[in-house]
């Protein structure tokens, strides 16, 4: 019980910064270029350096070699995410139009603006290494896998046409993935970082760079909030479709990750219990917030790509602290 309230207290601080970015938003003191802005800062400025900043003070070559398993169950999971999800469409007749969008949602998270900043809120900055491991593998997974089948479910696209867009790199690697690879190559080549940490060296870069990073999870919770204020509390609603993508990203989808880490265990692998929980929770975050943007460029069911964005991060407040209950039972 404990465990519960201290989540439910957690995902109320979190509640109430979103409350205040719906607000400011709905208030009008929010211009329609500051959404754009902010999510500018966010993924190009302040999340790399976060990121670099995060992995070059808290992992280390060793450290490093040691989460190439965790990495291994992240795949595994996705890989059999999908598996699911294909023949969930299948088999409930999902509709064109809404098949790449329900996917999307079965498989892939918000892991930056909604995942890591409760991630934070409920464990601290040490899990700041395997959220790192689940952003790699979901943003891989999002921008290499996920949008194609997006693009796949064009209702006005001709059987056999090829995509016009075709594989866009720049979607593959955006900054806060080339901040972490950067990070990587700096820990591979051992590289020093004193002259960023150590008062030896110039710590006012290194506060610099730690006070930059500090506006992710803040700024985040306000886009959120400005996310659904743009799209409309009153737009809710629960058809079969929405109710099936639901049921798939707050059930299927942790129960995959959990159970792909609980086999592990009875394999002899030692799992720690906060890689387990940082990822249980990764797994069951809201879907992606630009899906309906994505599912708008390829002439799909952006109502219904709207409608599951806006309602996932809505119950997320409600999901996580039962999620939490779950976990204190592994």
């Amino acid at each position: 019980m404990t465990a519960f309230l201290t989540s439910l207290s957690s995902v109320g601080e979190i509640v109430l910064v979103i409350a205040l970015g719906f607000w400011l938003r709905n208030s009008g003191r929010l211009g329609d270029t500051f959404k754009n802005n902010i999510s500018f800062i966010i993924m190009d400025i302040a999340l790399p350096v976060s990121i670099f900043m995060s992995v070059v003070t808290k992992l280390n070559r060793n450290k490093l070699l040691s989460l190439s398993s965790s990495l291994f169950y992240v795949f595994l999971s996705f890989l059999l995410g999908y598996v699911i999800a294909i023949a969930l469409v299948k088999i409930f007749k999902i509709q064109k139009g809404r098949r790449g969008t329900f996917i999307n949602m079965a498989v892939n998270a918000n892991t930056i603006f909604i995942g890591m900043p409760l991630n934070l809120a409920l464990f601290g900055d040490q899990v700041l290494p395997f959220f790192l491991i689940y952003y790699l593998m979901n943003t891989i997974s999002a921008w290499a896998i996920g949008i194609f089948f997006i693009s796949a479910d064009d209702p006005t696209k001709v059987k056999g046409e090829k995509n016009a867009a075709g594989f866009n790199w720049k979607k593959l690697l955006p900054a806060p993935l080339i901040g972490f690879i950067m990070a990587l190559v700096w820990l591979i080549l051992g590289l020093p970082i004193t002259f960023i940490v150590q008062p030896k060296g110039f710590p006012m870069l290194g506060n610099t760079f730690e006070m930059i990073g500090g506006l992710v999870t803040p700024l985040s919770l306000i886009y959120i909030g400005i996310i659904l204020a743009d799209a409309g509390l009153k737009s809710i609603h629960f058809d079969r479709d929405s109710v099936l993508a639901l049921v798939a990203r707050f059930v299927i989808a942790p129960a995959i990750m959990l159970s792909v880490l609980i086999f592990f265990m009875h394999t002899g692998a030692t799992i720690p219990s906060i890689e387990t929980s940082t990822f249980v929770i990764q797994a069951a975050a809201p879907c992606l917030a630009v899906l309906p943007i994505l599912v708008g460029r390829s002439h799909g069911d952006v109502g219904y790509a709207t409608n599951v964005v806006v309602t996932s991060t809505v119950l997320f407040v409600v999901v996580v602290p039962i999620l939490m209950e779950i976990l204190t039972l592994i």
